[in-house]
């Protein structure tokens, strides 16, 4: 661990050097109240569903060559929402899903997250956030093996593990259904931008 942020291999070298997106699923009643869902399958509400709805809009035409998704409800509608507006099927990697926050699912996030990739504090009969970072890991290793670029779909933790991943620090301010354009630039360095 470095200032912090755990090492899950950080840098370029940790996933291959692809360009790829990312989606994180559209709101569920639980975001909106800032509880922790982690692997609890908690479906999208009404502004979940018409938030991937634009999201899909803003990717027809982006040049999305295949979809990957984790296989929990909110993000597995998300991404279907977004393979019948592309036209392509969707594929499921148990890899992607949210991170197992043990007994810490269903409660209030109240400054856990911070903790929590920070390493100091682990929940009961969940995973820490260095284990949490290589499962995510192999997930999107095989992932981005596909024909690029492909879109992930999958959670605000896979966003932050994906995050170290590409030398940036963890973050779990990820708005729900904004798709990104994660691309190399170099041989350590990676852009981040909306759509």
């Amino acid at each position: 661990m470095a200032d912090g942020v755990p090492n899950a291999g950080g840098g370029a070298g940790s996933i291959p050097a692809a360009p790829f997106f990312f989606l994180r699923h559209g709101e569920t009643d639980w975001n909106r109240e800032r509880r922790l869902q982690g692997n609890i399958d908690v479906p999208l509400n009404e502004t979940g569903i018409a938030q991937a709805h634009d999201a899909a809009a803003r990717l027809i035409g982006a040049g999305v060559a295949g979809i990957v998704a984790s296989p929990l409800a909110r993000a597995r509608r998300t991404a279907e929402i977004a393979a019948e507006a592309i036209g392509l099927p969707v594929e499921f990697e148990a890899d992607l899903a949210e991170c197992r926050l043990g007994t810490r699912e269903g409660t209030p996030e109240a400054g856990f997250l911070e903790r929590w990739h920070a390493g100091l504090e682990s929940p009961e009969g969940g995973e820490s956030f260095a284990e949490f970072c290589v499962r995510v890991r192999v997930g999107l290793t095989r992932a981005l093996a596909r024909p690029a670029p492909v879109l992930v779909v999958a959670h605000g933790g896979v966003f932050a593990a994906l995050r170290v991943m590409i030398g940036q620090a963890p973050t779990s301010k990820l708005r729900n259904a904004v798709p990104l354009r994660i691309e190399p630039v170099g041989a350590r360095a990676w852009a981040v931008a909306e759509l």
